[in-house]
């Protein structure tokens, strides 16, 4: 078993000893979402606001364990597989960071849900940036428009500005702490910003390829 799988395993176990250890002190319906505001907007039975989420953890380290056995380029994961080695760890870490927040929420601790996950998840996103600038050509992990999986030059072009961007947008979405208020368009606007930009330029990037040759 590889070392992040034993990370891994151990975050989702220490999730669910959580909730059972919790599991009496909660409320029968549990805060379990805040709006943009921070503001909390959606409820839970105790028993899916504890469990769903080590559920849910647990259910995303499957997906990232087959992806690189199923890949029809898996070889190429390999290639990368420290960067998303690390990912695995990060993103489940990030889901475990949330479901600490909501069991202190629940406790009664109050606190601004957005400058609390703010900078986690702008190191997130900064992380996401150096995994796409390492990422090779695959199915599954990376920029997959019809353009870079139809090309190697396209893909590297776009994954290689998709680094910097990525990179760029959590840098923003950290500097959202100072505007709490703005919170939202600090992490929103970025990013669909970003998505939209980098399929165009994949696509711009074949068409002048295909162009050339």
């Amino acid at each position: 078993m590889r070392k992040t799988e034993i990370i891994a395993l151990t975050i989702i176990l220490i999730s669910f000893l959580l909730g059972i250890y919790f599991y009496s002190s909660m409320p029968e319906k549990m805060a379990s979402h805040w709006n943009a505001q921070g503001e909390v907007d959606g409820y839970m039975s105790k028993f899916w606001a504890l469990f769903l989420m080590p559920l849910m953890s647990l259910g995303l380290l499957l997906l990232f364990l087959v992806i690189p056995k199923i890949d029809p380029l898996k070889q190429n994961i390999e290639k990368f597989r420290k960067y998303f080695d690390i990912f695995i760890v990060l993103i489940l870490g990030f889901l475990f960071y949330i479901y600490l927040l909501t069991i202190f929420w629940n406790l009664g601790i109050r606190f601004s849900m957005n400058l609390l996950l703010l900078p986690v998840l702008a190191a997130l996103f900064y992380y996401c940036g150096i995994l796409i600038e390492n990422a090779k050509r695959n199915w599954f992990i990376g920029i997959r428009t019809p353009w870079t999986l139809s090309s190697e030059n396209v893909w590297d072009k776009t994954h290689k500005l998709g680094g910097k961007l990525f990179k760029a947008t959590g840098i923003i979405i950290f500097l959202g702490i100072v505007l709490e208020s703005y919170t939202p368009y600090f992490v929103l606007v970025p990013i669909v910003f970003v998505s939209i930009y980098l399929i165009v330029y994949s696509y711009l990037e074949y068409q002048k390829e295909v162009k050339n040759n």
